[in-house]
């Protein structure tokens, strides 16, 4: 019995972190309607989750201390820029020009990117069929585009490759970190990059920042707010107690539930349309990175 509640809860942790993250492409294009730039509402986005990440970087110290050299600091450092800085910041650019749910089905590939990067740089086999179904992926990909195309000209373009390349980065960040979180702790580790994003985000805007902070709606700040506690901090914390409960493999079938969820409250909340070539073209990506991710669990 309570086996069986330990599962319903982790099931319910699984959706609603999974919808609380897709919520933030949404949050980001309602931001936008009031003519915040990229760079100033990642800033708020940071800042509102800061003192959460201070304290639990505090509270919860290091697994294995020991282990822990001045090297590994360093790496850390890079990863935060790389996974957390780097992939939010391609992110929020790259939904200034195509839709949110465009956004959230071109993120959903990162885990045929870490498949690809693990075969190319520390030679994991690649199957046959993964080969198949990261190829079936891609042109789902290409799909859920075709209708786009035509309707918004170069921007559509520009802004579907800022969106791959924020998958691409936080697949790096997967593949590169993975012998770090053991040492660190998943909490701390998180913690800590996040940390290292939110510096990297303030001398981003001291650079080419307005330093207009203080003159925005209050939409733009409570949509700041929003996404740091909202669509940051509690689908984290979610997302690894539904792993901690259901497991790495039983999670990774919940995935298909981003881009799905993002598209409907992008529909309520933002008004988009989805045709049913885009539709189709959803189907195909679910279905090949759920593939992929079934078979990376179990080598």
């Amino acid at each position: 019995m309570e086996k069986k509640s330990a599962t319903s809860i982790g099931v319910l942790f699984a959706i609603l972190g999974i919808v609380l993250f897709s919520a933030k492409a949404v949050m980001v294009k309602l931001a936008y309607v009031y003519g915040v730039d990229s760079v100033t509402l990642l800033l708020f986005r940071m800042v509102f989750a800061f003192p959460f990440y201070i304290a639990i970087a505090f509270w919860k110290k290091p697994h294995q201390p020991e282990k822990i050299n001045k090297k590994d600091y360093v790496w850390l450092f890079f990863f935060g820029f790389l996974g957390y800085y780097m992939a939010s910041l391609f992110d929020f650019e790259g939904l200034q020009y195509i839709k949110a749910g465009l956004e959230r089905i071109i993120l959903f590939i990162y885990p045929t990117i870490v498949v690809l990067l693990s075969w190319v740089f520390f030679k994991k086999k690649l199957s046959n069929a993964q080969f198949i179904a990261i190829l079936i992926t891609y042109i789902g990909v290409v799909i859920t585009f075709w209708d786009e195309i035509g309707v918004k000209g170069d921007a559509v373009y520009w802004g579907g490759f800022l969106i791959f390349l924020s998958a691409l980065t936080y697949a790096c960040y997967l593949v590169g970190s993975g012998w770090l979180i053991p040492k660190f702790g998943a909490i701390p580790f998180t913690a800590y990059a996040m940390l290292v994003s939110t510096f990297c985000v303030l001398v981003n805007y001291a650079i080419v920042g307005d330093f207009n902070l203080f003159n925005y709606p209050k939409e733009v700040y409570l949509l700041g707010f929003a996404m740091a506690i909202f669509s940051t901090l509690i689908p984290s914390f979610l997302v690894s107690a539904a792993i901690q409960r259901l497991g790495a493999s039983t999670f990774s079938i919940f995935g298909s539930l981003g881009p799905i969820s993002t598209i409907i409250l992008a529909f309520f909340f933002l008004g988009e349309k989805i045709t049913n070539f885009q539709l189709l073209g959803m189907l195909v990506v679910i279905a090949g990175v759920s593939f992929v991710s079934k078979k990376k669990v179990k080598s």
